[in-house]
Protein backbone atom coordinates (compact mmCIF):
# COMPACT_ATOMS: atom_id res chain seq x y z
CA UNK A 1 0.00 0.00 0.00
CA UNK A 2 0.95 3.68 -0.96
CA UNK A 3 1.10 6.07 1.94
CA UNK A 4 1.07 10.05 1.19
CA UNK A 5 2.36 12.01 3.85
CA UNK A 6 2.13 15.95 3.85
CA UNK A 7 1.73 18.65 6.56
CA UNK A 8 1.53 21.85 7.80
CA UNK A 9 -1.23 23.12 5.16
CA UNK A 10 -1.84 26.25 7.26
CA UNK A 11 -5.05 26.80 5.45
CA UNK A 12 -5.88 30.67 5.68
CA UNK A 13 -2.52 31.63 5.70
CA UNK A 14 -1.74 35.69 4.03
CA UNK A 15 1.19 37.12 2.80
CA UNK A 16 1.11 40.67 3.28
CA UNK A 17 -2.75 41.41 3.62
CA UNK A 18 -2.75 39.08 0.57
CA UNK A 19 -4.76 35.75 0.75
CA UNK A 20 -3.18 33.01 -0.30
CA UNK A 21 -6.07 30.54 -0.86
CA UNK A 22 -5.33 30.53 -5.19
CA UNK A 23 -2.29 28.87 -4.29
CA UNK A 24 -3.59 26.56 -1.54
CA UNK A 25 -6.59 25.08 -4.27
CA UNK A 26 -3.80 24.68 -6.59
CA UNK A 27 -1.56 22.44 -4.08
CA UNK A 28 -4.56 20.32 -3.12
CA UNK A 29 -5.36 19.73 -6.20
CA UNK A 30 -1.89 19.03 -7.45
CA UNK A 31 -1.97 16.46 -4.53
CA UNK A 32 -5.21 14.80 -5.48
CA UNK A 33 -3.98 14.49 -8.82
CA UNK A 34 -1.07 12.60 -7.35
CA UNK A 35 -3.40 10.49 -5.52
CA UNK A 36 -5.16 9.45 -8.49
CA UNK A 37 -1.58 8.93 -10.53
CA UNK A 38 0.32 6.80 -7.91
CA UNK A 39 -3.03 5.08 -6.30
CA UNK A 40 -2.32 6.30 -2.80
CA UNK A 41 -4.48 3.99 -0.31
CA UNK A 42 -4.09 6.90 2.39
CA UNK A 43 -3.14 10.08 3.19
CA UNK A 44 -1.36 11.10 5.93
CA UNK A 45 -1.46 14.85 7.49
CA UNK A 46 0.53 15.57 10.08
CA UNK A 47 -1.16 18.60 11.52
CA UNK A 48 -1.20 22.66 11.06
CA UNK A 49 -4.03 21.86 8.87
CA UNK A 50 -5.21 25.31 9.61
CA UNK A 51 -2.61 28.46 10.10
CA UNK A 52 -5.45 29.90 13.22
CA UNK A 53 -7.10 28.32 15.81
CA UNK A 54 -10.21 30.23 14.96
CA UNK A 55 -10.08 28.98 11.00
CA UNK A 56 -11.39 31.56 8.47
CA UNK A 57 -14.77 30.86 6.44
CA UNK A 58 -12.39 30.93 3.13
CA UNK A 59 -10.16 28.30 4.71
CA UNK A 60 -12.43 26.22 6.28
CA UNK A 61 -13.73 26.09 2.63
CA UNK A 62 -10.54 24.68 1.44
CA UNK A 63 -10.54 22.11 3.58
CA UNK A 64 -13.92 20.83 2.88
CA UNK A 65 -12.78 20.99 -0.88
CA UNK A 66 -9.45 19.03 -0.05
CA UNK A 67 -11.83 16.25 1.78
CA UNK A 68 -14.82 15.73 -0.33
CA UNK A 69 -11.90 15.37 -3.22
CA UNK A 70 -9.99 13.01 -1.50
CA UNK A 71 -12.42 10.61 0.52
CA UNK A 72 -15.58 11.13 -1.31
CA UNK A 73 -14.77 11.23 -4.96
CA UNK A 74 -11.14 9.34 -4.80
CA UNK A 75 -12.45 7.12 -1.98
CA UNK A 76 -8.83 7.46 -0.26
CA UNK A 77 -9.15 7.77 3.13
CA UNK A 78 -7.65 10.72 5.12
CA UNK A 79 -5.69 10.14 8.60
CA UNK A 80 -4.94 13.65 10.21
CA UNK A 81 -4.05 15.47 13.35
CA UNK A 82 -3.91 19.05 15.12
CA UNK A 83 -1.52 20.70 15.26
CA UNK A 84 -0.03 23.71 17.07
CA UNK A 85 -2.17 26.18 15.15
CA UNK A 86 -5.16 24.24 15.06
CA UNK A 87 -7.75 23.73 17.76
CA UNK A 88 -8.21 20.78 18.83
CA UNK A 89 -12.02 20.56 19.80
CA UNK A 90 -12.77 22.40 15.51
CA UNK A 91 -10.58 20.50 13.78
CA UNK A 92 -12.03 17.07 15.26
CA UNK A 93 -15.64 18.04 15.54
CA UNK A 94 -18.46 15.35 14.18
CA UNK A 95 -15.08 12.99 13.81
CA UNK A 96 -17.06 9.77 15.01
CA UNK A 97 -18.88 10.75 11.95
CA UNK A 98 -16.78 11.81 9.60
CA UNK A 99 -14.67 8.85 10.41
CA UNK A 100 -17.45 6.66 8.25
CA UNK A 101 -16.45 8.96 5.00
CA UNK A 102 -13.09 7.79 5.47
CA UNK A 103 -11.73 11.14 7.25
CA UNK A 104 -10.34 10.12 10.65
CA UNK A 105 -9.31 13.18 13.06
CA UNK A 106 -7.56 12.97 16.25
CA UNK A 107 -7.84 16.70 17.72
CA UNK A 108 -6.56 16.05 21.11
CA UNK A 109 -4.59 13.22 23.07
CA UNK A 110 -7.06 10.31 24.43
CA UNK A 111 -6.50 8.09 26.82
CA UNK A 112 -7.24 5.23 24.46
CA UNK A 113 -4.49 5.57 21.69
CA UNK A 114 -6.48 6.39 18.44
CA UNK A 115 -5.01 3.96 15.00
CA UNK A 116 -6.44 2.76 11.98
CA UNK A 117 -6.02 -0.38 10.25
CA UNK A 118 -5.62 -0.48 6.84
CA UNK A 119 -4.28 -3.19 4.48
CA UNK A 120 -0.96 -4.31 6.15
CA UNK A 121 -0.46 -1.03 8.63
CA UNK A 122 -1.40 0.13 11.57
CA UNK A 123 -1.43 3.57 11.43
CA UNK A 124 -1.24 5.88 14.79
CA UNK A 125 -2.37 9.37 15.53
CA UNK A 126 -0.99 11.65 17.94
CA UNK A 127 -1.88 15.05 18.25
CA UNK A 128 0.14 18.15 19.48
CA UNK A 129 1.14 17.14 23.25
CA UNK A 130 2.62 19.03 26.22
CA UNK A 131 3.60 17.94 29.99
CA UNK A 132 0.93 19.01 31.27
CA UNK A 133 -2.10 17.46 28.71
CA UNK A 134 -0.35 14.17 28.76
CA UNK A 135 0.02 14.05 32.56
CA UNK A 136 -4.20 14.98 32.63
CA UNK A 137 -5.13 12.02 30.71
CA UNK A 138 -2.17 9.44 32.30
CA UNK A 139 -2.31 10.68 36.19
CA UNK A 140 -1.04 7.71 37.39
CA UNK A 141 2.08 8.39 35.33
CA UNK A 142 2.41 12.48 36.58
CA UNK A 143 5.38 12.07 38.74
CA UNK A 144 7.05 10.45 35.54
CA UNK A 145 6.32 13.28 33.30
CA UNK A 146 9.70 16.13 34.37
CA UNK A 147 10.23 17.00 30.48
CA UNK A 148 8.76 16.75 27.08
CA UNK A 149 10.40 13.63 26.24
CA UNK A 150 9.11 11.66 29.42
CA UNK A 151 5.50 13.29 27.93
CA UNK A 152 6.39 12.00 24.48
CA UNK A 153 7.51 8.48 25.88
CA UNK A 154 4.38 7.86 28.07
CA UNK A 155 2.18 8.27 25.10
CA UNK A 156 4.40 6.24 22.71
CA UNK A 157 4.49 3.69 25.40
CA UNK A 158 0.98 3.43 25.02
CA UNK A 159 0.85 2.97 21.66
CA UNK A 160 3.69 0.25 21.38
CA UNK A 161 1.72 -1.54 23.76
CA UNK A 162 -1.24 -2.26 21.36
CA UNK A 163 0.68 -2.76 18.50
CA UNK A 164 -0.97 -5.40 16.39
CA UNK A 165 1.24 -8.46 15.24
CA UNK A 166 2.46 -8.99 11.86
CA UNK A 167 1.72 -4.85 10.73
CA UNK A 168 3.93 -1.80 9.69
CA UNK A 169 3.36 0.55 12.67
CA UNK A 170 3.01 3.96 11.77
CA UNK A 171 2.49 7.11 14.01
CA UNK A 172 1.43 10.68 12.62
CA UNK A 173 3.15 13.14 14.50
CA UNK A 174 3.05 16.88 14.97
CA UNK A 175 6.91 17.47 16.79
CA UNK A 176 10.12 19.54 17.11
CA UNK A 177 12.47 17.52 16.82
CA UNK A 178 16.32 18.28 18.24
CA UNK A 179 18.58 19.27 15.24
CA UNK A 180 15.74 19.84 12.72
CA UNK A 181 16.26 22.64 10.56
CA UNK A 182 13.67 25.47 10.93
CA UNK A 183 12.51 27.58 7.95
CA UNK A 184 11.65 31.49 8.10
CA UNK A 185 7.78 30.62 8.39
CA UNK A 186 8.68 28.69 11.15
CA UNK A 187 7.28 31.08 13.95
CA UNK A 188 6.56 29.03 16.99
CA UNK A 189 9.85 26.71 16.76
CA UNK A 190 12.19 29.62 15.78
CA UNK A 191 10.78 31.54 19.28
CA UNK A 192 12.63 30.08 21.38
CA UNK A 193 13.49 26.01 21.15
CA UNK A 194 12.19 24.56 24.77
CA UNK A 195 9.69 22.40 23.02
CA UNK A 196 11.61 20.25 21.64
CA UNK A 197 12.16 16.09 21.51
CA UNK A 198 14.42 13.57 21.08
CA UNK A 199 14.57 11.38 18.04
CA UNK A 200 14.62 8.33 20.75
CA UNK A 201 11.31 8.39 21.88
CA UNK A 202 9.63 7.23 18.34
CA UNK A 203 11.92 3.91 18.44
CA UNK A 204 10.17 0.87 17.76
CA UNK A 205 8.38 2.76 15.25
CA UNK A 206 8.34 1.51 11.14
CA UNK A 207 7.86 5.72 9.97
CA UNK A 208 7.07 8.29 12.02
CA UNK A 209 5.30 11.33 9.54
CA UNK A 210 6.34 14.44 11.01
CA UNK A 211 4.45 18.10 10.76
CA UNK A 212 5.38 21.00 12.52
CA UNK A 213 8.91 21.79 10.70
CA UNK A 214 8.26 23.66 7.07
CA UNK A 215 12.16 22.43 5.36
CA UNK A 216 11.32 18.81 4.05
CA UNK A 217 13.74 16.69 5.86
CA UNK A 218 14.87 13.27 7.39
CA UNK A 219 15.38 12.83 10.92
CA UNK A 220 16.95 9.38 10.44
CA UNK A 221 16.29 6.08 8.78
CA UNK A 222 12.62 6.15 9.68
CA UNK A 223 11.43 9.89 10.88
CA UNK A 224 10.43 12.54 8.23
CA UNK A 225 9.28 15.61 8.08
CA UNK A 226 6.88 16.31 4.72
CA UNK A 227 7.53 19.65 5.07
CA UNK A 228 5.03 22.61 3.66
CA UNK A 229 3.35 22.14 0.04
CA UNK A 230 4.46 25.50 -0.78
CA UNK A 231 6.69 28.43 0.73
CA UNK A 232 5.26 30.92 3.03
CA UNK A 233 7.93 32.86 3.77
CA UNK A 234 11.01 34.75 1.86
CA UNK A 235 14.52 33.68 3.02
CA UNK A 236 15.56 29.63 3.50
CA UNK A 237 12.48 28.45 2.29
CA UNK A 238 12.09 30.14 -1.13
CA UNK A 239 15.05 27.96 -2.16
CA UNK A 240 13.54 24.59 -0.94
CA UNK A 241 11.79 22.13 -3.10
CA UNK A 242 8.41 21.98 -1.53
CA UNK A 243 6.89 17.78 -2.23
CA UNK A 244 5.06 15.22 -0.36
CA UNK A 245 6.67 11.93 0.94
CA UNK A 246 5.28 8.43 -0.49
CA UNK A 247 5.76 5.52 1.82
CA UNK A 248 5.32 2.20 0.24
CA UNK A 249 4.36 -0.11 3.62
CA UNK A 250 5.67 -3.19 1.72
CA UNK A 251 9.26 -2.09 1.55
CA UNK A 252 9.31 0.63 3.54
CA UNK A 253 11.16 2.63 0.60
CA UNK A 254 10.08 6.26 0.19
CA UNK A 255 9.51 8.40 -2.81
CA UNK A 256 9.87 12.38 -2.48
CA UNK A 257 7.69 13.80 -4.78
CA UNK A 258 7.97 17.52 -6.06
CA UNK A 259 4.91 19.83 -6.21
CA UNK A 260 4.37 22.50 -8.63
CA UNK A 261 4.02 25.89 -7.26
CA UNK A 262 1.05 28.30 -8.55
CA UNK A 263 3.89 31.50 -7.93
CA UNK A 264 7.35 31.19 -7.29
CA UNK A 265 8.49 32.93 -4.44
CA UNK A 266 12.30 35.07 -4.73
CA UNK A 267 14.13 38.37 -3.50
CA UNK A 268 15.39 40.09 -6.23
CA UNK A 269 18.18 42.24 -4.86
CA UNK A 270 19.38 45.54 -7.29
CA UNK A 271 20.16 49.25 -7.70
CA UNK A 272 16.46 50.38 -8.41
CA UNK A 273 16.75 50.85 -12.09
CA UNK A 274 17.74 47.46 -12.26
CA UNK A 275 14.91 46.50 -10.79
CA UNK A 276 12.52 48.67 -12.66
CA UNK A 277 14.22 46.61 -16.00
CA UNK A 278 12.56 43.75 -14.71
CA UNK A 279 15.45 42.06 -16.38
CA UNK A 280 14.41 38.35 -15.02
CA UNK A 281 12.64 35.37 -16.29
CA UNK A 282 8.80 35.49 -16.30
CA UNK A 283 7.77 32.68 -13.94
CA UNK A 284 9.76 34.87 -11.21
CA UNK A 285 8.77 38.70 -12.74
CA UNK A 286 5.07 37.13 -12.13
CA UNK A 287 5.70 34.82 -9.13
CA UNK A 288 5.79 36.00 -5.40
CA UNK A 289 8.72 38.29 -5.14
CA UNK A 290 10.59 40.63 -2.12
CA UNK A 291 12.32 43.56 -3.74
CA UNK A 292 15.23 45.22 -2.64
CA UNK A 293 16.89 48.27 -3.99
CA UNK A 294 20.32 48.62 -2.67
CA UNK A 295 21.05 52.50 -3.93
CA UNK A 296 18.17 54.11 -2.81
CA UNK A 297 14.68 55.01 -0.97
CA UNK A 298 12.02 53.57 -2.43
CA UNK A 299 9.02 56.33 -3.15
CA UNK A 300 5.29 56.08 -3.58
CA UNK A 301 6.25 56.72 -6.99
CA UNK A 302 8.68 54.45 -7.47
CA UNK A 303 6.56 51.60 -5.47
CA UNK A 304 3.61 51.88 -7.87
CA UNK A 305 6.22 51.52 -10.85
CA UNK A 306 7.17 48.60 -9.35
CA UNK A 307 4.46 46.92 -8.66
CA UNK A 308 3.28 47.45 -12.08
CA UNK A 309 5.98 45.52 -13.41
CA UNK A 310 5.93 43.05 -10.41
CA UNK A 311 2.23 42.07 -10.50
CA UNK A 312 2.26 39.51 -7.54
CA UNK A 313 5.05 41.80 -5.25
CA UNK A 314 4.75 41.30 -1.49
CA UNK A 315 7.69 43.17 0.08
CA UNK A 316 9.58 46.59 -1.26
CA UNK A 317 12.94 47.95 0.30
CA UNK A 318 15.04 50.30 0.02
CA UNK A 319 17.95 52.04 1.48
CA UNK A 320 16.96 53.78 5.06
CA UNK A 321 15.14 56.82 5.10
CA UNK A 322 17.34 57.85 7.73
CA UNK A 323 20.64 57.67 5.38
CA UNK A 324 24.13 56.91 6.42
CA UNK A 325 24.35 59.54 9.21
CA UNK A 326 20.76 61.36 9.87
CA UNK A 327 22.06 64.92 9.41
CA UNK A 328 21.49 67.60 6.61
CA UNK A 329 24.23 69.34 5.61
CA UNK A 330 23.13 72.89 5.22
CA UNK A 331 24.94 75.86 6.63
CA UNK A 332 22.76 78.57 8.74
CA UNK A 333 23.90 80.92 5.81
CA UNK A 334 22.91 79.03 3.01
CA UNK A 335 19.88 78.36 4.82
CA UNK A 336 18.73 81.72 5.08
CA UNK A 337 19.44 82.66 2.02
CA UNK A 338 17.20 80.25 0.59
CA UNK A 339 13.76 81.77 -0.46
CA UNK A 340 11.30 79.21 -1.67
CA UNK A 341 10.46 76.23 0.86
CA UNK A 342 10.52 73.62 -1.96
CA UNK A 343 14.24 74.87 -2.46
CA UNK A 344 15.16 73.48 1.00
CA UNK A 345 12.79 70.41 0.14
CA UNK A 346 14.58 69.15 -2.45
CA UNK A 347 18.14 69.32 -0.58
CA UNK A 348 16.34 67.86 1.97
CA UNK A 349 15.35 64.76 -0.73
CA UNK A 350 18.71 65.20 -2.46
CA UNK A 351 20.86 64.37 1.69
CA UNK A 352 18.40 62.06 2.54
CA UNK A 353 16.92 60.28 0.06
CA UNK A 354 19.81 60.40 -2.78
CA UNK A 355 17.05 61.43 -5.53
CA UNK A 356 15.53 64.76 -6.00
CA UNK A 357 11.77 65.08 -5.57
CA UNK A 358 9.73 64.82 -8.64
CA UNK A 359 6.73 67.06 -9.52
CA UNK A 360 4.15 65.23 -7.84
CA UNK A 361 6.40 65.27 -4.41
CA UNK A 362 7.16 68.76 -4.76
CA UNK A 363 3.22 69.66 -5.10
CA UNK A 364 2.81 67.94 -2.33
CA UNK A 365 5.10 69.73 -0.07
CA UNK A 366 3.55 73.07 -1.91
CA UNK A 367 0.62 72.16 -1.05
CA UNK A 368 0.98 71.41 2.60
CA UNK A 369 3.28 74.49 2.96
CA UNK A 370 0.56 76.43 1.98
CA UNK A 371 -1.97 74.91 4.21
CA UNK A 372 0.20 75.87 6.97
CA UNK A 373 0.49 79.18 6.05
CA UNK A 374 -3.23 79.78 5.42
CA UNK A 375 -3.76 78.08 9.27
CA UNK A 376 -1.16 80.62 10.70
CA UNK A 377 -3.18 83.83 9.04
CA UNK A 378 -6.56 82.37 9.94
CA UNK A 379 -5.42 82.53 14.06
Amino acid sequence: MILLHTSDWHLGRTDSERSLAEDQRFFIDSICELIREKNVGAVLLAGDVYDRSVASAEAIRLFDHAMKRICLELKTPVLTIAGNHDSPERLAGCSELLSLAGLHIAGALTREPQAVQLGDAQIFLLPWITEEKVRSVYPEKKEEIESLDDAYRVALDAMRERFAPDKRHIVISHAFITDSETSTSDRSAEIGFAAQVSAAVFEGFDYVALGHIHKPQDVNGFIRYSGTPMPYAFGKEEKQEKSVTLIDTADLSRTVVPLPLLHTRATLTDTLEGLLRGDCPEQIKNGYVRLVATDSFVGLQAQSELRGIYPCCLEISGKSYDGENGSVTMTAEEFDGIKDPAEIFRHFCMEELGEAPDEHRTALFRAAVKAVEEEEEAQ
